[in-house]
């Protein structure tokens, strides 16, 4: 097990979110955040923060860091539903554009749709006011590692 695993899992089991976030550097770099909501679920946000604008005109946020931000998630919560030896390597990612990120905290949630012994589907989900509006919707395909 690779020693950025052991550490991850450590701080998952003692539900340290923000020290996760402080390990991977574009997920800090961004000012995300997650924890658990009253179900028990995960919850990401990305509390808005002006160096994120890409359209200074609408203002809106850069896509790409919506895009990063939802990949980030993704990984996140499959490390965190599942015990492996190893990160989950992205094989594919493809993202739905809805409407425009305003300048206020964007949410995410994600779904394991299929895990099997070597590749895992998520979805993800992220809105702002309403999640019943989202502002972008992704699938992400991860190649993973068995734990023995």
């Amino acid at each position: 097990m690779s020693a950025y695993m052991e550490r991850f899992l450590a701080l998952r089991d003692e539900k340290r979110f923000d020290d996760i976030i402080e390990a991977i550097p574009y997920a800090s770099m961004m000012g995300m955040t997650f924890g658990e909501n009253e179900a028990g679920e995960l919850l990401f946000s990305l509390p808005f923060h002006e160096r994120n604008v890409g359209n200074t005109t609408l203002p809106a946020l850069h896509g790409g860091l919506i895009g990063g931000y939802l990949e980030i998630a993704a990984q996140v919560h499959l490390m965190w539903n599942r015990e492996s030896l190893e990160t989950p390597k992205i094989v594919d990612f493809s993202l739905d554009y809805l409407r425009s990120g305003r300048p206020q905290t964007l949410y995410a949630r994600c779904e394991i749709t299929k895990q099997g012994k070597r590749v895992a589907h998520v979805l993800i989900e992220a809105w702002q006011d309403d999640p019943s509006r989202p502002v972008a919707v992704a699938r992400a395909h991860f190649l993973l590692t068995t734990a023995s």
